[in-house]
């Protein structure tokens, strides 16, 4: 069973930038698609950029293009999120996940804060 844990997440100010992380244990990371979703406070759940299990492909949410960048290093085991120019409406727990088994989001991790403050 894979399981994901985050890293990278902290206090920033407005206009910033961080790099959350995602690594991965088991062997199917290689193989499965991954993505990175968000949760602000009162809010549910929002997608926030995935790629595919080879890196080639990458799909964002539209009012994040430009701002985060979503890779993946498979000899790692690890996939990123380089988020630029942060606001404070993008403080939220970051968590990634995984399609380890079909076409579902099926695993997650514990998630990271991120906090911009204005």
């Amino acid at each position: 069973q894979m399981q994901l844990a985050e890293s990278g997440g902290g206090m920033v100010q407005a206009g910033g930038s961080l790099r959350l992380s995602c690594a991965a244990s088991g062997s199917t990371f290689s193989s499965s698609d991954m993505g990175w979703f968000r949760r602000a406070p009162g809010k549910e759940r929002e997608f926030v950029a995935a790629v595919n299990w080879r890196g080639s492909r990458t799909s964002y949410a539209d009012s994040l293009k430009g701002r985060f960048t979503i890779s993946r290093d498979n000899t790692k085991r690890t996939m990123y999120l380089q988020m630029n120019s942060l606001k404070p409406e993008d403080t939220a727990v970051y968590y990634c996940a995984a399609q380890a088994e079909g076409p579902t989001w099926n695993v997650w991790g514990q998630g990271t804060q991120v906090t911009v403050s204005s």
